[in-house]
Formats: structure tokens, sequence, C-alpha cells
């Protein structure tokens, strides 16, 4: 072991070595400079195997790195102290982080009860305290009814995936509106589900009667015909109770933003990156976002659901929970639409809009983990996360 106090007398690092980077951890708070930054450089260009204590060096815990992002060890492994930051949950870090897991150190379980943050990782335990026994004596009419208006010419796919995720979540009814072509496909797909048929042949164009429905999700492809955009304002209109929006419902409350502000009371909203940046602007980074969803939610008193790796869920209260369940392979077609009718059907049964959301979301990712362990990655598709659904409340059941 020697000092290394110039940049003269580095080590020569070869790609078969192991390097434990301890350089910085997670109070660094200015960019690494001078003859370690070139330390740094030096440990990413030799190719070595490189696992980080805490935090990968020269990367920030809580705030954007810079948008050089020049000077930070790329870390194989993380291996991170009592709780992930939340730099490692972004993903403009995910190539300085890689891998990460947490180890205990001992902080005292007491003080970490009564920490107060906005920021929060849901665990299974988190989900699973969360899930309601069912009692012996219950019938349909204990888990609710709830209504789906999803599907349009070209989409009925989309309105199956959610129906079939909907009632596979434990929902006692399901009601499908959606237009008239669609009708064979859902009921041969979906035998289990109801139909209310729109007069029109390719789109929504009505609203049901409302009034015994215990919980309503829209938007799976839904389309935005004019038709449909009138549906969904007279939704809005008439709704006492929280929905839960997706696809192109988000997509025409983009289109028509004063609506924003009369959604129901906690009500629930999926969008992928580019259907949020439709809805609330755009951002130079993930820091940003994560402040931008959480004003958004704060504004309209609404639950958002952030979707990718590590799919965050704001509120109104101004607190974040990020996902630690799911994968990759669940980056394709279909896989919110399966989450839109998980949440739906969740609430339905009478889950507040946040057990709905954190329930849905953290089985929906359980479900494509316990996919994955089949089909890979690669091969995964909705369908497999729904196939799954069954098995992730049995494992965290358990």
């Amino acid at each position: 072991m020697a000092d290394i106090l110039a940049q003269t007398v580095f080590p020569a690092i070869d790609s078969g070595d192991l390097v434990i980077d301890c350089l910085f951890g997670s109070g660094l708070n200015k960019p690494i400079s001078g003859f370690v930054s070139g330390l740094v450089n030096h440990i990413n260009d030799s190719g070595a195997f490189v696992v980080s204590v805490d935090m990968p060096s020269g990367l920030y815990a809580d705030k954007d790195s810079g948008v050089a992002h020049n000077h930070i060890i790329k870390a194989d492994y993380t291996l991170t102290f009592e709780f992930p930051k939340l730099g490692m949950l972004l993903p403009e870090n995910d190539a300085y982080v890689g891998q990460w897991e947490v180890l205990p150190i001992g902080i005292h379980h007491e003080y970490i009860r009564d920490v107060q943050v906005n920021n929060n990782l849901i665990t299974a335990a988190d989900a699973a305290v969360r899930l309601r026994n069912r009692a012996k004596f219950s019938h349909k009419g204990t888990y609710g009814h709830a209504l789906l208006l999803a599907g349009s010419a070209g989409k009925t796919g989309a309105a199956v995936l959610a129906a079939k995720a909907c009632l596979r979540s434990g929902v006692g009814l399901l009601h499908v509106h959606l237009p008239s072509s669609a009708a064979l496909p859902m009921q041969c797909a979906v035998p289990e589900a109801m139909l209310s048929i729109d007069t029109s042949e390719s789109d929504i164009s009505r609203l049901p009667d409302i009034a015994h429905y215990t919980a309503i999700g829209i938007g799976p492809g839904m389309g935005k015909s004019e038709v449909t955009a009138k549906v969904l304002r007279l939704l809005i209109q008439e709704s006492s109770r929280p929905l839960v929006l997706d696809a192109d419902a988000l997509n025409l409350l983009a289109e028509n933003k004063t609506w924003l502000s009369f959604l129901p009371a906690r009500s629930i909203l999926t969008p992928h990156p580019k259907e949020f940046e439709r809805l609330a602007g755009s951002w130079s980074d993930s820091y940003e976002r994560l402040s931008m969803q959480r004003d958004f939610s704060i504004r309209f008193g609404v639950y958002l659901v952030f979707k990718g790796a590590h799919t965050t869920i704001s509120t109104p209260e101004g607190d974040c929970w990020f996902n630690s369940s799911g994968n990759p392979g669940m980056a394709s077609g279909g896989s919110g639409d399966v989450l839109t009718g998980m949440i739906t059907g969740l609430l339905a049964q009478g889950y507040s809009s946040f057990e709905a959301a954190m329930l849905g979301v953290y089985l929906h990712g359980l479900a494509g983990d316990l996919a994955m362990e089949k089909s890979g990655m690669e091969s995964m598709i909705a369908s497999d996360i729904i196939k799954n659904i069954g098995k992730a409340f049995t494992k965290l059941i358990d």
C-alpha cells in the first residue's frame, strides 16, 4: 500500500483487476478536481471491475452532477449504506452506479422510523402490509365493480390487456365500455368481463351511467377522436370518485389542460415520460423532472405514476415513492395497459388511491420479475405479466 500524491505515480491497473472505490461518499458537494480527477479517469480507462462503497466517487447523492458528468467513477457495482441514495434511482446515473445493493451499518431503528423524508422506496414489506385478507364469507359484491373505458378501431388489444389485468387483480365485477367493433373480440378474449357496448363502431362516443361503479379507468387504446374527448370531459365533470387515467386519456388532457383542475380529487394518472412531458413540459434532467412531478401532484391534488425503471409515485402531499420491483423486459407495448387495469381493479376493491397505486406498481413489477424468470427479458410481452399477477400476489403474501 502506498500514498498517491501526484498523477505521475498512479499505479498500473489492468482490465482483470478489481478496484475498490472509496475516494468520496454521499457527502460530496462539489466536482472532483485536481490530480484526483485524473485518478478517476485513470480508473475508468483501465477497464477494471470497479466496486464503489456508498456512492461512486464524484456522483452527487441528491442533485445533478453537471451536464458534462466529468470525473465520476463508473462503477460496476455499488454497495451503499443503509438506504439507496436518490441519485441511484434516476436514469442518467445508471452508467455510474451499475448494480447496487444496500448494506446495513447499524443505524438505530427508532431514528429510521422517526426521520422525516419525502422520498421513499417501495419494498415488499411496504406493499405486503397494505394487502388485505379476503374474508371466508365474502362474495363478488364485496370486491367492487370496476368500469374500464378502453379501445378503438385497431386498438382492441389494449382494452383486452387492461381488462384481464383488472380481473386478475381481484376485482369482483368488471364492465368494459368499448366500441361495437371491439365487442366480439373482447367477449372471446375475456369472457369474465361484462360489456357496455357503444353505439359507435370505431370510437367511444358516449358515457354510460357511472353511478354504481366503485372505480373507473379510462384511456388504454381509446384514441383521441372528437367524440371521445367529449366523453372524457363529461366523465371528469360527473365522477365523484377518483379516476385512473392513462394513455390517450392523458394525451387528451394534455391538449385540454384546463380540464386538469377539474379532475376528481386523488385521481391517479399513469404517464410514461413523453405523456408527462405533454402534460407538464420538458425538463433538463431527472431532478428537475422529479420536482415538476411533485409540484404537479400538489397543484392538482392527484397521484402521478411516472412509469419506467423505479416507477415513481408522487402524492398530493408532495411525497415520492420509488418502486423496487420490475426489470427492463417490461419495456414492451401493453405493459402500461396492464398497470392501468391492475390499479383500477385495486381501487374498485376499496383500497385508497395511494394504496391502489403502490400495490399496483409493486405487484406489476413483481409479476414482471416472475415473468422474466420464464421468458427472459428480450422475449417478455405484456401478456406474460398478466399470467404472473396471481403468483405475485402469492409471493407477496408469503
